[in-house]
């Protein structure tokens, strides 16, 4: 492919007589996946926490970690229409180090984030079901993560790539309508209510767990990479028409982070109820707190809402999660292909090994969350290098998009140095 200078959104891409011309529903699928993976705990718990606790003030924080980890995340897409392998194989050209410091921290937290989001799956969908059931948070994540399984193993990419898509229209909907419903009728503030701050170092950790996964962990683009180079073979789409898949699904991604927000802001700011910080216990209360507000009927609604985001989320995860190690293993091999065994393995070390640390962590949904969330904002500093290394060694960056990566770098680093130094009393 002749070298372009990427990173300008006008970029022509040559049309291999492949590619489809123009707008095509087809292009869409890697972009979507990545933000199906993105819409988990960091919008349906933490942005929705965040507005409830605080109302609008941290709706900043969730901007700038979408707007600084943007670079990152984009340089996935970027990197295979233009050598037309994935960032992992990146990786491995550019220095073993590079590939090892991936796989080692991509097969930690693959069941670190599989497994979290999972249970909180699990535990919407025990409010979906009759009380009569008596189903255990273990058996419901069983039968989550064992379905996500014969998914993947059944249809793998092509079957996903066209769910999802139907998933996140259906997601989209569902969230704008719930917002205009709450913002019709908002709770009424009691009269004693005192604002809160959020602006201080004892909020810190929940901060930096809202930015996390916001709008995924950073770990996610090198696996969007994956998903994009699966789908450049076998769609021929043009890196135009790779920009627009990830541009909407980064967008799309984005913003229902701010609708989950506001409705925290809606239905549960000010209202004088105490606002559970634990997973778990705060779905049911915001379920409660919607049917108490809006109306008994939409129970089901929210409840869908919720499963849609969360079920989603696990079955992506996985699947680029699978696909992630299994390339990083190929390399450390030095075989020619991924074989589909190999991604079988890794996916079903993500899903069971999830299920593993499920076991580990029944009743402490919250803490298991929150370490998954601040684990992701410690190491993207790590990931975000990684990429802007690889990718401005081999192309050159826009002004813009390297002042940019420059920025990320440095409020992604200052952040989880901050929160280091707060964490280990370095702070005072």
């Amino acid at each position: 492919m002749t070298t372009q200078r990427i990173n300008n959104l006008d970029i022509n891409s040559q049309n291999d007589g492949h590619a489809p011309a123009g707008f095509s529903w087809r292009i869409f699928g890697p972009g979507i996946l990545m933000a199906t993976a993105a819409i988990g705990g960091s919008h349906l718990i933490s942005s929705t926490q965040a507005g409830a606790l605080y109302g609008w003030q941290l709706a900043i924080m969730i901007v700038l970690a979408n707007v600084f980890k943007y670079p990152f995340f984009r340089f996935g897409t970027d990197y295979v229409y233009d050598t037309g392998e994935s960032l992992i194989a990146g990786y491995a050209k550019r220095s073993k180090a590079y590939l090892w410091i991936y796989f080692i921290l991509s097969i930690l937290s693959a069941i670190i984030s599989t497994g979290a989001v999972s249970l909180i799956a699990a535990v919407i969908l025990g409010f979906m079901l009759p009380a009569s059931i008596g189903l255990s948070t273990i058996s419901l994540s069983l039968i989550i993560v064992a379905v996500s399984w014969l998914f993947l193993i059944a249809g793998h990419y092509r079957l996903l790539d066209g769910v999802t898509k139907w998933i996140m229209i259906a997601l989209t909907a569902a969230t704008v309508v719930a917002v205009l419903i709450a913002a019709g009728k908002p709770t009424v503030m009691t009269a004693d209510f005192v604002a809160a701050s959020p602006w201080n170092l004892a909020t810190l950790g929940f901060i930096v767990a809202l930015m996390g996964w916001m709008p995924a962990p950073l770990e996610f683009a090198a696996i969007t990479s994956m998903w994009t180079s699966a789908k450049r073979k076998t769609e021929h789409t043009t890196h135009r028409q790779g920009l627009l898949d990830f541009n909407v699904g980064y967008a799309v991604s984005a913003i229902l982070a701010l609708f989950f927000l506001s409705l925290g802001v809606f239905v549960q700011y000010g209202s004088g109820q105490e606002i559970e910080l634990v997973g778990g216990a705060y779905i049911g209360q915001l379920i409660s707190m919607y049917t108490n507000t809006i109306g008994e009927w939409s129970r089901l609604l929210v409840a869908f809402v919720a499963f849609m985001c969360m079920f989603g989320t696990t079955i992506t995860c996985a699947d680029g999660y699978g696909r992630a190690n299994a390339e990083c293993w190929r390399l450390l091999k030095g075989q020619s292909e991924i074989s589909k065994k190999q991604v079988a393995f890794w996916t079903t070390y993500a899903i069971g090994g999830g299920l593993v640390i499920i076991t580990f962590f029944t009743g402490q949904l919250g803490a298991m969350l929150k370490f998954a969330m601040i684990s992701a904002f410690v190491s993207a500093p790590i990931f975000g290098w990684l990429n802007y290394s690889l990718v401005s060694k081999h192309q050159k960056l826009s002004a813009g998009m390297n002042a940019l990566s420059i920025a990320g770098l440095l409020f992604l680093g200052g952040f989880a140095l901050l929160f280091l130094a707060n964490l280990f009393g370095l702070l005072g």
